[in-house]
């Protein structure tokens, strides 16, 4: 999943993005309400986590911005600003969750987990297909009850998959989710993290299926049906 970070604090952006990633997310970062309202324009994202004190640009006029041009990615905002007049402000405006610094880390991970559940329509905890099942809550697959060791970007890539399992996710799409600005994910990298992920899932009657000129989605091998 892809999530920008809007923090004006570093030495706090630093340590939320390095959790983040550490998970398997991409993860872009910028540290001004201007530079987040030019990056949301321009991009997607399935989750921005948002600071309201920001330099050049207040976060809830951000906010305002990418409601009124109609993006739909979850926001979770991050403040001291925590009265209620500025919490109800946050919400009607569009915000999903808020969070009042200082806060427990473990909390900020559970809130992400839950938005980026809701932005995939999940509902639960846990998603099956096949005999391969997802916990979302610790990102982890795996085949009945035997865990599968994945590597991360494959992680993500079948995560993305899976969530979308039957439906095919252009590939542009995939890279997009997998990608912050900084990253060199080309398409031919994606053909390889498909390759190996055939080869993991094969034995557990899953596959990933290209759609030809479009890209992948996640299948039942034959056998498993």
């Amino acid at each position: 999943m892809r999530i920008l970070l809007v923090e004006d604090n570093i030495a706090l952006a630093d340590g939320l993005s390095a959790i983040l990633r550490g998970t398997g997310h991409a993860v872009d970062v910028v540290h001004d309400g201007a530079s987040a309202n030019a990056v949301i324009g321009a991009e997607s994202f399935d989750l921005v986590i948002l600071d309201l004190n920001l330099p050049e640009m207040d976060g809830l006029d951000v906010l305002r911005a990418m409601r009124s041009r109609g993006s739909r990615a979850a926001v979770l905002i991050l403040t001291a600003r925590g009265t209620p007049e500025e919490r109800v402000k946050g919400l009607d405006l569009g915000a999903d969750d808020y969070l009042i610094k200082p806060f427990d880390i473990s909390e900020f991970e559970a809130r992400v987990r839950v938005l980026l559940r809701r932005q995939a329509g999940i509902h639960s905890a846990t998603v099956s297909f096949g005999a391969v099942s997802l916990d979302l809550t610790s990102r982890t697959f795996a085949a009945g009850t035997t865990p599968l060791d994945i590597p991360a970007r494959e992680l993500s890539l079948l995560e993305v998959l899976f969530m979308r399992a039957g439906k095919v996710v252009a590939k542009e799409a995939i890279i997009q989710s997998l990608a912050a600005f900084d990253d060199d994910l080309s398409s031919n990298a994606i053909e390889q993290y498909v390759s190996r992920l055939r080869k993991r899932l094969s034995p557990h009657g899953l596959t990933v299926k290209t759609a030809r000129g479009i890209g992948y989605y996640l299948d039942k091998l034959p056998e498993a049906s």
